[in-house]
């Protein structure tokens, strides 16, 4: 992160960090550079260091430069998707016969990644119980190169306890990689904590509004920085201008849309913990919830994110969510739009018959910014 951002408030970096006013003609937001290639002076002479839109893009590099100010950052780096940046991750950290701890609730992409690609490379995975530092810390072995966590977790909203899991990282001298995709860095700053890498999907709440798909790294190490950065350039899925420009205008709203997601979803959460046909709420600002004390420490609130358990089992959740119609059925999350899902047959289909298979009767809703009595409503009709 800059100096000139450093001591600026959250909000205020959001809006300001990497939104430099255009010396051309003033604009007060970043042009679209819709370019792949730049003009030389003579051989090699290079205008602000951009030569092709693969290696380097003004646009996007405004977007990166904001994501390290969010973030605490040295480097930021924006990709095509969340699994595009989570490649470049691996691809760069990673070779044959190395060993990554995972957690045993992860979103079903990550976890496709791992087992369908990544270990027909050589590298093998195991998975912890990430809640439990004793279980991290008994499945790390000597060929262990990396600890992947999600906190809150997709779609169980477990809570890892970032510092105490990357002090056992930093003893067995491997280095922990934090998807804060769920909070936000608005909600939770994982480098700080001491994390080597934050993931994120900019396709969540970063980009807001369900209008772009874009993915993140950012790292407090500068050397791994340069490491990432190459790699990008090398495999080339690079968030593109018009994408970066999207999840650029998104962030300067983010603070604001995540106070609202926080408290439409502890008035729904209210609601659910009363319903007679919910079983179970699953949501880190329950008092009951394990990781409650954690999330109360390391996150500045809940976020939006809620899932529950219902009576009847798998066909009752998924009745639930056909029958909800303010609440969007529909995959993904963080948009400013309410959107409910069942995971098991949807966005964690991916992870059936493994250790991080969902139950069958969990329906997962991202609370939206709309008007919580509405939502409300529409819950309750959903669940009959």
């Amino acid at each position: 992160m800059s100096d000139q951002h450093s001591h600026q408030s959250f909000e205020t970096r959001a809006i300001h960090a990497g939104n430099t006013a255009d010396p051309l003609t003033g604009a007060v937001v970043p042009p679209i550079y819709q370019v792949s290639t730049y003009k030389q002076d003579g051989v090699g002479g290079l205008r602000g260091g951009y030569e092709y839109s693969r290696s380097a893009n003004p646009t996007r590099t405004a977007l990166e430069e904001n994501l390290a100010a969010l973030e605490g950052g040295r480097r930021g780096l924006a990709f095509a998707s969340g699994l595009a940046a989570e490649d470049c991750l691996l691809r760069t950290l990673l070779v044959p016969g190395d060993h990554v701890v995972i957690p045993n609730d992860a979103y079903g992409g990550t976890f496709r990644l791992f087992a369908k690609v990544v270990q027909r490379w050589g590298v093998d995975f195991s998975v912890a119980d990430t809640s439990d530092v004793e279980s991290v810390r008994g499945a790390i072995n000597d060929r262990t190169k990396l600890v992947w966590v999600e906190t809150p977790s997709n779609p169980l909203l477990g809570i890892t306890d970032i510092e105490a899991v990357a002090g056992v990282a930093r003893q067995a001298g491997v280095k922990l990689v934090v998807d804060n995709t769920f909070a936000s860095p608005y909600l939770q700053q994982p480098l700080s904590l001491g994390a080597d890498v934050v993931v994120h999907s900019l396709t969540k709440y970063m980009g807001g509004h369900s209008d772009v798909v874009g993915g993140a790294l950012v790292t407090a190490d500068a050397e791994l920085g340069e490491e990432l950065a190459y790699h990008q350039n090398a495999m080339g899925a690079v968030a593109g201008p018009f994408d970066s420009w999207i999840v650029l205008r998104g962030i300067k709203t983010l603070a604001v849309r995540m106070d609202r997601h926080s408290e439409n979803a502890g008035k729904v959460v209210e609601m659910l913990t009363q319903h007679p046909k919910v079983t179970q709420v699953l949501y880190p600002g329950l008092p009951e919830h394990p990781g409650h004390e954690v999330a109360a420490k390391q996150m500045r609130s809940f976020g939006g994110m809620i899932s529950f358990r219902v009576e009847g089992g798998e066909q009752a959740a998924v009745d639930v969510c056909n029958r909800a119609k303010l609440f969007t059925l529909g995959e993904s999350l963080g948009g400013v739009e309410s959107l409910i899902e069942h995971p098991g047959r949807m966005t964690h289909a991916s992870v059936a018959g493994s250790a991080l298979e969902v139950p069958a009767d969990l329906v997962r809703l991202s609370v939206g910014i709309e008007n919580v009595d509405d939502l409300l409503a529409d819950l309750r009709e959903a669940l009959g």
